[in-house]
């Protein structure tokens, strides 16, 4: 990946700073307003792979006081639009196309989420991110697919 990625490149500049990885987070939830209900931040970022994380509190739980889904779906869409961004080719172009997740355990604790793609999978047609969401124990509380159409830029 080129280091001219303007996400990667944004990234470095500020991660290692005291609160960069705040300051970032919370530029990144300007560009996609929802994202910032959730009050995520970016713990790792790298071409291919992020890791975001969010905390566990009254705005995200549910009724029976775990992390509500929804909310943990946000941060794995968070997690791949991140994800993406920084990692996709010049000449090509992304959109979600759909979203399939299993939900595997309650989430009790502080979340997790982590993005991955293939590297050899930025060509043009489906592609498909892999999402799981841990809890601070490191045990899967939510996991799936994230389907983005790849086009080759006009």
């Amino acid at each position: 990946m080129s280091e001219e990625n303007y996400v990667l490149r944004n990234w470095n500049r500020v991660q290692g700073i005291p609160g960069g990885k705040f300051l970032f987070s919370r530029v990144l939830s300007r560009k996609a307003p929802y994202f910032s209900t959730i009050g995520a931040t970016i713990e790792e970022l790298r071409p291919n792979y992020v890791r975001v994380s969010m905390k566990k509190r009254r705005a995200v739980q549910n009724h029976i006081g775990t992390v509500h889904v929804i909310a943990i779906c946000n941060l794995l869409e968070m997690a791949m639009g991140t994800c993406a961004e920084a990692s996709i080719p010049k000449h090509l172009r992304w959109i979600p196309k759909g979203m399939t997740v299993d939900y595997t355990a309650k989430a009790g604790s502080d979340i997790t989420g982590i993005a991955e793609i293939n590297p050899a999978d930025w060509k043009p047609g489906d592609l498909d991110v892999k999402v799981q969401a841990l809890d601070t124990g490191g045990k899967v509380v939510v996991q799936g697919i994230i389907k983005l159409w790849i086009s080759e830029k006009r």
